[in-house]
C-alpha cells in the first residue's frame, strides 16, 4: 500500500469516528434539553402532599354545602401546572378567570409539541351548524293544491247546506277538475227535478267552502251537492231523490269518486220539515184603500222612492235593509203590477203593505217600521188602513198582529235553529 492510501483510509475512520461521536453529543443535548423543559418544579398536585387544586362553579341560586376549615385554607391557593422557567403566582379568585390559549414556546431543537386535541374532542367542543335552508325556488316551485291537498277542510258551513234542510252528497276526487266541467256533467238530468240543487266546492286557496256558479274557474278536489228537501212548494218527493241519487252516482263514476250518500230517513225528515214550516209561513198585509179618488201612479213612485222603496222587475216596490236582504215591499192592491212604464198612467183604489215573516230579520222591528209608512201613505193619498175584511185596523189591532202573528213565529223559528231572514230560512221559504 502506499502513503496515500494510508493516508485516505485514516481520514475515512477518523470521519466516521467524529460523526458518530457528534451524533452522540447532539443525543445527550437534545435529551438534557427535554429534561430541563419538562421536568416539574412543583410537586405532583394530584399524587404528591401540596395544596390541591380547585375549581370554584359559577356562583348560582344553589346552595353547595361548605367545606371545613383546612380545605378551604387548602383552596384558597390555586396552583397551575407550569414549565420550568415560569413560575407566575395564582390568586384564587383567577380560577373565575378563563385561562388564556397556550402557545409553546420556541426551542432549539424539533421537540414534538404539547399534542393537539384528539378529533373526537374537537368534534364534540365545535358548535353545531343548522341545517341549510331549503332553496326558495323549491317552495315557490310547487302548486298550492298539491301542498294543501292532504290538510282537512273546514267545516260545512250550515248557511250554504244544512243536513237538516238538504240530501247532501260528499265526493272527494282523486285529481282536481274544473267546476264548468262538473256543472255541466248531469244538468240536463238535473234540470228535470222539482227542487234547487246546490253545488259547493272547497277552495284549495282561500281554505273555504265556495256556491259553485255556472262560471266558475276553480278546479275542485271536494265536492259537496245538497237536494233541497222542502220549499214553499211542499216536501221533495221518492222520484225526485231517485233522480238526484242516479245523478250523482253517474257524476261520481265518471270523476273516478266515491259518492257518500245519506241515509234513508231522508222522506221523514222532508216530512217534519215541511210541518214546520207550515205553522210559520205567514205573510201580513195591510191594507190603504182610498176613500174616493183612485190613487196616481206617479204619485205613488214619488212617496215610495222618498221612502226608499224601489221597483223591481217583479212588479213591486221594496225597501232593502244595509245587506241587500228586502224587508217589506208595496204592490198594487189590484191585478195591475207596477212596472216604470205603466206607473205613469197608472191609477188604483188600494195598496198593500207585504211583510214576510219567515224571510226578515227581527220581524217585528220591521213591521213597526213599515206601518208608520202605511200610515203617512194613507195621510197623503187620503186613504184608510184596513184589513183583508175591509174594515178599519186600529192602533191596537196593528199592535196584537205584530206580536201574535210576527213575533211569535219568529221565535218559534229561533227554538227551532233556524232564525227569520237566515240563510237556511231563504232557502227553505223560497
Amino acid at each position: 500500500m502506499t502513503e496515500l492510501q494510508i493516508g485516505l483510509i485514516g481520514l475515512g475512520a477518523t470521519a466516521v469516528v467524529g460523526v458518530f461521536a457528534y451524533n452522540k453529543w447532539q443525543e445527550y443535548r437534545h435529551r438534557k434539553l427535554a429534561e430541563a423543559v419538562f421536568k416539574p418544579q412543583h410537586e405532583d398536585v394530584l399524587l404528591g402532599d401540596g395544596p390541591k387544586v380547585t375549581v370554584k362553579p359559577v356562583p348560582t341560586e344553589r346552595n353547595e354545602p361548605g367545606l371545613g376549615e383546612e380545605e378551604s385554607a387548602a383552596s384558597s391557593e390555586r396552583v397551575e401546572p407550569m414549565f420550568a422557567d415560569v413560575e407566575p403566582e395564582v390568586d384564587a379568585e383567577d380560577a373565575y378567570v378563563p385561562a388564556p390559549e397556550y402557545t409553546p414556546p420556541p426551542v432549539s431543537a424539533p421537540l414534538a409539541a404539547e399534542p393537539p386535541p384528539a378529533p373526537a374532542a374537537v368534534a364534540q367542543a365545535a358548535p353545531a351548524v343548522p341545517a341549510p335552508a331549503p332553496a326558495p325556488e323549491r317552495l315557490l316551485g310547487k302548486r298550492l293544491e298539491d301542498e294543501s291537498s292532504d290538510l282537512p277542510a273546514s267545516a260545512l258551513p250550515a248557511e250554504l247546506l244544512d243536513p237538516r234542510l238538504e240530501f247532501i252528497v260528499a265526493m272527494e276526487l282523486v285529481e282536481p277538475v274544473s267546476a264548468i266541467e262538473i256543472l255541466q256533467s248531469q244538468r240536463d238530468v238535473l234540470y228535470r227535478l222539482n227542487k234547487p240543487v246546490h253545488w259547493l266546492g272547497f277552495n284549495e286557496r282561500s281554505r273555504e267552502w265556495e256556491r259553485l256558479a255556472s262560471d266558475s274557474n276553480l278546479h275542485l278536489r271536494r265536492l259537496r251537492v245538497g237536494l233541497q228537501l222542502v220549499n214553499r212548494m211542499g216536501p221533495v218527493s221518492e222520484g225526485d231523490v231517485a233522480i238526484f241519487a242516479n245523478a250523482m252516482q253517474a257524476l261520481a263514476d265518471e270523476l273516478m269518486a266515491v259518492a257518500d250518500m245519506p241515509s234513508s230517513r231522508v222522506f221523514d225528515q222532508a216530512a217534519e220539515i215541511d210541518r214546520f214550516c207550515a205553522a210559520v209561513d205567514l205573510e201580513i198585509g195591510v191594507n190603504l184603500i182610498s176613500r174616493g179618488n183612485a190613487f196616481s201612479g206617479t204619485k205613488i213612485r214619488a212617496l215610495a222612492e222618498a221612502a226608499g222603496l224601489v221597483l223591481g222587475i217583479d212588479g213591486l216596490f221594496t225597501r232593502y235593509d244595509e245587506a241587500g236582504r228586502a224587508q217589506f215591499s208595496l204592490q198594487n192592491y189590484e191585478n195591475t203590477p207596477f212596472t216604470a212604464e205603466s206607473v205613469r198612467t197608472l191609477t188604483t183604489h188600494g195598496l198593500t203593505f207585504v211583510l214576510d215573516v219567515p224571510r226578515v230579520d227581527h220581524g217585528e222591528r220591521v213591521f213597526m217600521q213599515m206601518t208608520e209608512l202605511a200610515k203617512r201613505f194613507a195621510d197623503t193619498l187620503q186613504g184608510a188602513l184596513v184589513d183583508d175584511n175591509r174594515q178599519p185596523l186600529s192602533d191596537a189591532q196593528l199592535d196584537h198582529i205584530r206580536r201574535e202573528f210576527v213575533g211569535k213565529p219568529q221565535a218559534t223559528m229561533a227554538s227551532f235553529g233556524l232564525p227569520a231572514g237566515s240563510a237556511q230560512a231563504l232557502r227553505l221559504f223560497s
